[in-house]
């Protein structure tokens, strides 16, 4: 039943990437931002639906305003999770690009790629984040700099929460809990040594994973500039390492 089950998604998933790569490169150019981001979501959501994840949303995630969300990393499905509920534009590290296919997808997606080889990468990334604030657009951070198990959640980055600070931008915190058979696992985490390739065998050719995204209480920006950016990164990974390793 595996086989033939990641069979049958694999070739789903095959048809239903080429319409996307199709759709960024012939119909984004031309589309306006919010039929961009409409179609965003519901590839998205329909991507997930076909790999077998189920997600769930908790909380009032931000739908109007400008923000930073910041969220635990546990696999590249992550990006695709948050952009089935709005279309947000993420910093990723430089790698993803020559990632086969995803890294094609987020690219063409507006992904601000961040080379932490670069001396001044962080200033230019905090530049095109303060653009995208500008716009309205939500800016999606993995603070972690690195996926994890899903069952903890690591120390965080602080230098990118400044630009969201400066801003004048409210932060989310997002935490999200892997469920495999109705239980929280790490089965399905991109984390170490594994590849893409693996790690969608395991995930196409199981039933019952779930994402829970909980949208976490806004932290607001006049809150997060009286504390700084250190102490408000330390705020947000406290509040979804509690979240995340509830019971």
């Amino acid at each position: 039943m595996g086989v033939f089950l990641f069979a049958v998604r694999l070739c789903a998933l095959i048809v239903w990437i080429f319409l996307g790569l199709l759709c960024v490169t012939v119909f984004y150019p031309f589309a306006r931002a919010a039929t961009r981001c409409a179609v965003t979501r519901r590839w998205s959501g329909a991507l997930m639906f076909l790999c077998g994840i189920k997600i769930r949303i908790q909380g009032r995630p931000a739908l109007d305003a400008p923000a930073l969300w910041v969220a635990n990393h546990v696999s590249w499905a992550d990006i695709f999770v948050l952009n089935s509920v709005r279309c947000v534009s993420f910093i990723s590290k430089s790698d993803v690009r020559a990632w086969p296919v995803i890294g094609w997808l987020v690219a063409g997606a507006g992904t601000v790629f961040l080379d932490r080889g670069q001396r001044h990468a962080v200033r230019g990334v905090s530049q095109q984040m303060r653009e995208r604030f500008a716009r309205g657009e939500v800016v999606g951070l993995f603070p972690e700099g690195t996926s994890s198990s899903g069952l903890d959640v690591a120390p965080f980055h602080s230098s990118l929460f400044d630009a969201a600070i400066r801003a004048d931008v409210d932060i989310q915190p997002v935490a999200l809990r892997f469920m495999h058979k109705g239980r929280r696992s790490d089965y399905v985490s991109f984390v170490g040594d594994q590849t893409l390739v693996r790690n969608l065998w395991l995930l196409l050719r199981t039933t019952g994973v779930v994402v829970q995204a909980e949208f976490l209480p806004v932290m607001a920006n006049d809150v997060c500039r009286g504390m700084g950016r250190v102490k408000t990164a330390e705020r947000a990974r406290a509040l979804i390492r509690a979240a995340v390793t509830r019971p």
